[in-house]
């Protein structure tokens, strides 16, 4: 399965170490979600429903 990861365009750039990287997996089957320093170590496969929850979830807390 080939995924271009995208970083948030809020992040520092490339030298910025506290980010995650998001994916869209082959023919909508969800998001994976890793850590952009240790790119090799994995990643979490999140449903389409998992994703829109986490989002959901995102933009209802306030930003700090």
């Amino acid at each position: 399965m080939v995924v271009q990861w995208r970083k948030s365009s809020h992040s520092g750039g490339v030298d910025d170490k506290a980010c995650v990287e998001l994916g869209r997996l082959d023919n909508g089957a969800g998001v994976g979600v890793r850590d952009s320093k240790r790119t090799s170590g994995g990643s979490i496969r999140l449903t389409p429903a998992e994703s829109g929850a986490l989002v959901a979830g995102l933009k209802a807390r306030p930003v700090r």
